[in-house]
């Protein structure tokens, strides 16, 4: 078989055409039939419909104020949501904002912004804000990422519902739904890379479209990508390679006359696709690097997220979030069932994958996505697990060494659905030449039980958590009616404190529409070690918000600590919810104890308006009052706390002081 060949049948041909075509197999560019012109225009609506019951509970409530819920991640998502539409109705740039981490401020391409989501739906958070366009992104992100599958494995199969299949396995695969309940839609998002894939089939194998525009596509592409997750995009690179030297490798060795051929064409489109994406990132390239508040050091210096690698039988046995899992569910980012790990695959797909590989081994396709695949599997094992891993080899180079190693499973999970596609392809063909009568019929069993093997451990996992649980994003009373209407030039530091890991301030924020700066925030930037001169305060706020350890006094050096962390943030404002009813992740330790604390921080009684504790003027506090251990227990929790007086446990506060 040549590239042009484009009439054969995928599954019939593919033992035969994997000795010449690189690519591994045959293609299916026959021109459109009413059956693969039907397919096309029903997949992508079909995802979209599974994509809203995911969802249910969020359409069929008020997607305006309701979503995983205002915490954790997704409070941070919500504010880089509101953004673009406060940069452009502000004449403000797109990269940068001191509206968090004052006065600092906060480099939005270091962090996981996804502006190329947030600019693209600008109007939706104009018109109903950013709520609603979160909740948008979170309901085609993954049916475009089947869609996206659907097109790529619609090259190479013959029969339309191996594609769909594939499409469901990418596009809801648990690492997808899982990523999309914590609201990590930069990882979650994932239309780009099988489009990248397809570029490249078409840049390096098939050859048949002019190599500039595919160049210029497979360039914007980049340009997409960077604009979601340049850390999906540092991933697709790393396996990009990859997938090309397999590539190559098998070439040389059975077809070496088509390096020469092809590689005047390929290197035409590689040179286009890599000068549209300089021109387009060269600036925003070097702002990542070099602009204003970018982060130097690894992404994540505390080394954290390392002990959530995939373990040998994460893959096929469905697990959870391991420690995480329960302060997850309590403080932030999901408050529905334990979700299973992000690298299951389930045995179904697992079977298919390896059984089809050995059946079907002539096929090139299986064998470059086999490859490819485990090289994932192999990198996204954790160190975390006491055992020495490959990532230890790459951990340490620059960039490629900021990955967060399970989020490899990316790769894997497209490996899996464009296997799983190719097999049941080839198991199609192979029950249409089965002799009419009981034999085809037995033969349609067979393809029936390869689409149940692949799809129902899945959903069986999945189950506890359809349609995923949402919640209503609170919003403290303070927030609406005062915060919402401040002068401008107030810094507020609220409680619990963003850095803390209880982000919900940020969705105060963007609800209200960005009306003030605040001290701190989520992410990359909110770890100790960029805190600077503040680090000591930056660690006792942390311990004061997080009720996960002893609770900071009100002993002078620690006093000490936070007023020079405040006034090296420039805090005007600090803010105490004391609103009933408030969820767990908003009240921190106790509104209470934060009152106490605070008190003796300022060194003056704070005034109570709208259900909260505000403490004014800041930047002139009045002399610490440092309180000795026991009697500040009682301030904060004794019968001060429980009294229907606001200011009781302040004034208990400058009473003990005394």
């Amino acid at each position: 078989m040549t590239p042009d060949s484009a009439g054969t049948d995928t599954a019939a041909g593919a033992d035969t055409a994997a000795g010449t075509d690189t690519a591994g197999g045959t293609d299916t560019d026959a021109g459109p039939t009413t059956s693969s012109r039907r397919w096309a225009l029903v997949s992508g609506p079909a995802y979209l419909v599974l994509s809203v019951l995911l969802w249910w509970q969020v359409w069929t409530s008020h997607p305006t104020t309701t979503t995983t819920c205002g915490c954790g991640d997704a409070a941070r998502f919500l504010w880089f949501f509101e953004w673009p539409a406060y940069a452009f109705s502000h004449a403000h740039g797109l990269f940068y904002s001191s509206l968090l981490f004052h006065p600092t401020g906060i480099n939005l391409l270091n962090d996981t912004s996804v502006l190329a989501l947030g600019v693209v739906l600008t109007p939706v958070t104009l018109a109903v804000g950013p709520v609603a366009a979160m909740n948008v992104a979170l309901t085609l992100a993954p049916a475009l990422s089947a869609w996206a599958m659907f097109w790529l494995l619609r090259r190479w199969v013959a029969w339309a519902p191996a594609a769909f299949v594939g499409g469901l396995l990418y596009g809801f695969a648990p690492f997808v739904v899982t990523e999309l309940a914590l609201n990590q839609l930069n990882i979650a998002f994932l239309a780009v890379p099988p489009l990248v894939v397809l570029a490249l089939d078409d840049l390096l194998v098939r050859q048949r479209r002019s190599p500039t525009g595919v160049g210029a596509a497979l360039g914007a592409l980049v340009v997409v990508q960077f604009f979601v997750s340049t850390e999906v995009l540092v991933i697709l690179g790393l396996f990009v390679v990859v997938g090309v030297v397999v590539v190559l490798a098998a070439t040389r060795i059975s077809a070496p006359e088509l390096l020469a051929a092809r590689a005047g064409h390929a290197v035409r489109g590689s040179l286009t696709a890599l000068g549209v994406a300089v021109v387009v990132l060269a600036y925003p390239l070097w702002f990542l690097l070099r602009g204003p508040a970018h982060l130097t050091g690894p992404i994540w210096s505390n080394g954290s997220l390392a002990q959530y690698g995939n373990t040998l039988t994460s893959f096929w046995r469905a697990g959870n979030l391991g420690p995480a899992g329960a302060t997850m569910t309590r403080f932030g980012g999901y408050q529905g069932p334990s979700l299973p790990g992000l690298g299951y695959l389930g045995v179904g797909v697992v079977v298919v994958a390896v059984a089809g590989l050995l059946v079907w081994r002539h096929d090139r396709r299986l064998q470059l996505f086999a490859v490819v695949g485990v090289v994932a599997a192999a990198l996204s094992l954790g160190p975390g697990h006491g055992a020495w891993v490959p990532w230890q080899v790459l951990s340490h180079l620059p960039w490629i060494g900021d990955i967060v190693e399970i989020r490899l499973t990316v790769v894997l999970i497209l490996c899996a659905a464009v296997m799983v596609g190719v097999v049941l392809d080839h198991a199609h063909a192979w029950a249409l030449d089965r002799p009419a009568g009981r034999p085809r019929l037995i033969g349609g069993v067979v393809v029936g039980g390869v689409v149940a093997l692949a799809l129902v451990p899945s959903l069986v996992v999945l189950a506890p958590n359809l349609p995923l649980t949402a919640r209503a994003v609170v919003v403290p009373r303070w927030y609406a009616q005062v915060g919402a209407h401040l002068p401008p030039g107030r810094v507020l530091l609220t409680y619990p404190a963003p850095f803390s890991g209880l982000q919900s301030s940020q969705a105060y924020q963007a609800v209200t529409h960005l009306p003030w700066a605040q001290a701190g925030g989520g992410g990359p930037a909110g770890e100790a070690d960029r805190a600077g001169r503040a680090e000591p305060g930056f660690d006792v706020l942390v311990d004061a918000s997080l009720p996960l350890g002893p609770a900071p006094g009100a002993d002078a050096a620690t006093l000490a600590a936070v007023r020079r962390a405040l006034a090296l943030w420039k805090v005007t404002t600090i803010v105490v919810p004391d609103q009933p009813g408030l969820p767990v992740y908003a009240e921190g330790r106790s509104p209470a104890y934060a009152a106490a604390f605070f008190t003796a921080v300022v060194g003056r009684a704070p005034r109570y308006e709208a259900s909260a504790w505000v403490w004014s003027g800041v930047t002139r506090p009045g002399h610490v009052l440092a309180v000795l251990p026991a009697a500040f227990a009682v301030c904060a929790a004794g019968p001060p706390a429980r009294s229907t007086s606001a200011l009781a446990v302040p004034d208990c506060i400058i009473a003990s002081a005394r």
